[in-house]
Parts: structure tokens; C-alpha cells; sequence
């Protein structure tokens, strides 16, 4: 639990700083993605999601 609270921050550090660093990339940014289909942003974030979760068991648990 104590890893995936220190994932959760590591989170919000990079989330705060791209916005406070980068505000109208950030905007464009959002701004792009609803011009795409529900389904699509759907897909991404489970790819990423299961992106992770991969990255997160090699370093874990080795190759």
C-alpha cells in the first residue's frame, strides 16, 4: 500500500508541474482530446493503464 501511495504522488508531482510549467500546452492538450471519440480515449487509457501495470511487475519482479 505504502508503494502505491508514493506511485499516487509521484503522479500528482508530474501532473501539477507540467500544468504550472506548460498551462496552454496543457490546454491544447485537453482541448484535443475531445475532439476524439469516447472509444478511442477508452482504449488509450487502457493501454496505458496496462502499460504500467507491466512496467511496474518487470521492475518488481525482474524479466
Amino acid at each position: 500500500m505504502k508503494e502505491l501511495l508514493i506511485g499516487f504522488g509521484v503522479l500528482c508531482v508530474i501532473e501539477g508541474v507540467t500544468f504550472a510549467a506548460f498551462p496552454q500546452a496543457m490546454r491544447r492538450a485537453m482541448e484535443a482530446a475531445l475532439e476524439h471519440s469516447e472509444n478511442l480515449l477508452r482504449i488509450t487509457g487502457l493501454s496505458v493503464a496496462v502499460a504500467g501495470l507491466l512496467l511496474i511487475w518487470f521492475i518488481r519482479y525482474g524479466m
